[in-house]
């Protein structure tokens, strides 16, 4: 059974606090608008992925279809209560359960993996052999770590979310530079600082992706001079994902005491070419934002909420708990943008402009 949108509503429904549940209800209306991952949902194609084998019985998924078939058919403008979902997700990941303010990013990450989880399409996981791939080229060996990532992760949240990040380093003393893949899920990229008080995106991107110098008990071990060099280290964008999640660091990651970064980041709400990030590739990365969670108050205590591009309406909405509002598209970016949504633009022939491997 196919689950048809009420015209009138069209996802403009809030979601119920159920005691300090903000964070909770901000990345659930990201994820609703989050067009594939909407439909995935509303025309229930995500039970035939549900994994017979699956320990949770696949009930994290099936819950959080429930609340997106929710906030998407309601009769009626009267929010809706997670607390279903709320109990799946506190079973997944018992880190959440209680009424304790939680990360809104921290949540996205563990409800992606309970939700992959529930619909990985390999069933038996095979065993991970080490290989050596060193005598290949490097896209060479992307694309032999991205198939053997796909190998044992493979979903189609893994489909909309994941991309694969390159880690180059090289030794300060041979030159011998390595080169590793690693998947990813989001980036958590830190603010830029400047004088002026306002950063763009693009400078902390760079800052993200700048070469880093390992020295002193950070010395990293050359594979060719076989001890350990000062080296440098740089990452760039192997495979970019169709919805890329942009993680602002904006808490001190200092256990002395907690602080928070208020700096006005300037983000592009369309169009944001990523060229200058990738390793190699001959296609252009471009990305339109659609949705941000929003962190207002300080390190010790704040408040959750989301803005997010309406998919059957284009136009840009505010989440706050049982409350939804217009807003201009002029009011989207704001020094509380935590975490950010993109998706991959549409090429002029209709395709996802993906970097493929």
């Amino acid at each position: 059974m196919k689950c048809d949108v009420n015209k009138s509503l069209q996802g403009l429904v809030g979601l119920k606090n159920l005691g300090n549940t903000c964070f909770m209800n901000s990345i659930l209306q990201c994820l609703s608008n989050t067009p594939e991952l909407r439909d995935y949902c509303l025309r229930n194609v995500h039970r035939a992925d549900l994994n017979n084998n699956c320990s949770t019985s696949a009930a994290l998924m099936e819950e959080f279809a429930k609340v997106t078939q929710s906030l998407w058919t309601s009769a009626n403008k009267e929010a809706v209560s997670p607390s279903d979902f709320r109990n799946q997700i506190q079973r997944y990941a018992p880190k959440f359960v209680g009424c304790n303010q939680q990360d809104a990013q921290e949540f996205l990450r563990m409800l992606l993996d309970g939700l992959h989880n529930d619909v990985n399409r390999v069933t038996v996981r095979p065993k991970v052999s080490a290989h050596d791939f060193d005598h290949l080229s490097d896209d060479e060996k992307g694309k032999r770590m991205w198939n053997m990532y796909l190998e044992r992760e493979d979903s189609k949240v893994v489909d909309l979310f994941v991309g694969q990040l390159k880690s180059s380093l090289t030794c300060s003393v041979c030159g011998f530079r390595s080169t590793v893949f690693d998947p990813f899920w989001d980036l958590s990229i830190p603010i830029a600082q400047k004088s002026s008080g306002e950063v763009t995106l693009k400078e902390c991107l760079r800052l993200f992706t700048k070469e880093d110098v390992l020295d002193g008990d950070e010395r990293p071990t050359c594979k060719r001079c076989k001890a350990r060099r000062k080296c440098t280290k740089r990452f760039c964008i192997q495979k970019f994902p169709q919805i890329l999640v942009l993680h602002l660091k904006r808490f001190s990651d200092s256990n002395i005491r907690a602080s928070k970064l208020s700096t006005y980041v300037n983000f592009p709400l369309k169009e944001l070419d990523l060229r200058e990030f990738a390793s190699e590739s001959s296609e252009r990365p471009v990305y339109n934002l659609y949705a941000v969670s929003n962190h207002s108050g300080n390190a010790l205590g704040g408040h959750y909420t989301a803005y997010c591009r309406n998919p059957a309406l284009g136009e840009w909405h505010s989440y706050n708990d049982t409350r939804v509002s217009p807003i201009p598209s002029s009011q989207v970016r704001s020094s509380n943008a935590y975490v950010l949504f993109y998706e991959l633009a549409a090429s002029p022939h209709g395709k996802y402009q993906t970097c493929r491997l």
